[in-house]
């Protein structure tokens, strides 16, 4: 085979033929990994099919692929930091999760890929893309489309408690304005009244629900973060002692005692981050690659919660889930 032939032959495959030759000489690719939030049990589980979806697809750690990991749990000052230190260090693509880890790899720079894993982002919005077909700049990845999700968090908790009018929503402001948006214009659709109760870490989330108690909530979402996602027994528990009946995005919340859970199954979503990344290393300019959304969600609820807040889920609800947690 002659090298035109080659060369079409890799492209065929989906394979830049100057990453392959990088590769063929013992090219070792670097992964900027920038993370807010905490280095926790709950992060690493979620990185773990990342990490494997590179494997499946020739990118083996310890081999041809090195992470460079920063993770910043405090502000967002700390995390822009993080972020200049990948970008000094020329990695050779950056994975940056939720809206604080996207917005601080964008604003280190404007010219190492990122792909981003983030489940509180508008990229339009935030003009980190200019559509999601064709993204335009050198930000792709996975985002979520909350303001969708955010009506049926509501009507979850409706069915739950058909008279619910008050519902608290649990936010966190370092994920930027989006989801609360989402959920105000979801419960004056629905006619069910939004409270905002702000914590921004655990610390200050018995603040939250005694406040909600107080403005007397029928129910409580939970909305995401990376604070929130590592705090799901904290807030499963808080529910119960002020009997407010929770949902939140993240399925596990219904196994660590939460009453439901619907959203993106996380490990599913950073399985397929792994997929986006390896275009990104095989050549494919970050610009041109569309930004996707997550394909596997999941609804979870609990019964022994239910039966401990007196709630009876109605046929709709059980009939609708992928698990149910006796």
């Amino acid at each position: 085979m002659n090298r035109r032939d080659t060369v079409l032959a890799l492209i065929a495959l989906g394979v830049s033929p100057f990453a392959a030759k990088a590769q063929e000489a013992g090219k070792i690719w670097r992964i900027g990994v920038l993370r807010p939030g905490p280095d926790d049990l709950v992060w690493r589980e979620n990185f773990a099919p990342f990490r494997q979806a590179l494997r499946e697809l020739g990118f083996t750690e310890g081999t041809n692929l090195k992470f460079e990991f920063r993770v910043a749990p405090g502000t967002s000052d700390e995390l822009l930091a993080r972020a200049n230190e990948l970008a000094r260090a020329k990695v050779d693509a950056i994975l940056a999760m939720a809206t604080a880890g996207v917005s601080a790899a964008a604003k280190a720079t404007a010219s190492i890929p990122i792909v981003a894993v983030a489940l509180e982002s508008d990229p339009i919005a935030q003009k980190l893309a200019v559509s999601l077909a064709r993204p335009g700049g050198n930000v792709t990845g996975l985002f979520l489309d909350f303001p969708e999700l955010s009506g049926k968090w509501i009507e979850l908790l409706r069915e739950a408690v058909p008279k619910l009018a008050r519902a608290g929503v649990l936010w966190d402001p370092a994920t930027g304005p989006y989801l609360l948006r989402g959920a105000e214009i979801a419960g004056a659709s629905m006619r069910v009244k939004i409270i905002a109760l702000e914590a921004r870490s655990p610390a200050q989330f018995e603040i939250a629900f005694r406040s909600a108690a107080k403005q007397k909530a029928d129910a409580l979402l939970a909305l995401s973060s990376p604070v929130y996602g590592s705090a799901r027994k904290e807030i499963a528990a808080l529910a119960l002692k002020y009997r407010l009946p929770a949902v939140m995005p993240f399925p596990p919340f219904a196994d660590d005692g939460g009453l439901m859970a619907y959203g993106p199954h996380l490990t599913s979503m950073f399985h397929q981050a792994g997929g986006v990344m390896v275009k990104v290393l095989r050549g494919a300019p970050p610009q041109e690659i569309p930004i996707e959304r997550p394909t596997r969600f999941e609804l979870a609820v609990n019964m022994k919660t239910a039966k401990t807040l007196g709630i009876k889920f109605p046929q709709s609800v059980l009939l609708r889930a992928d698990r149910i947690i006796e």
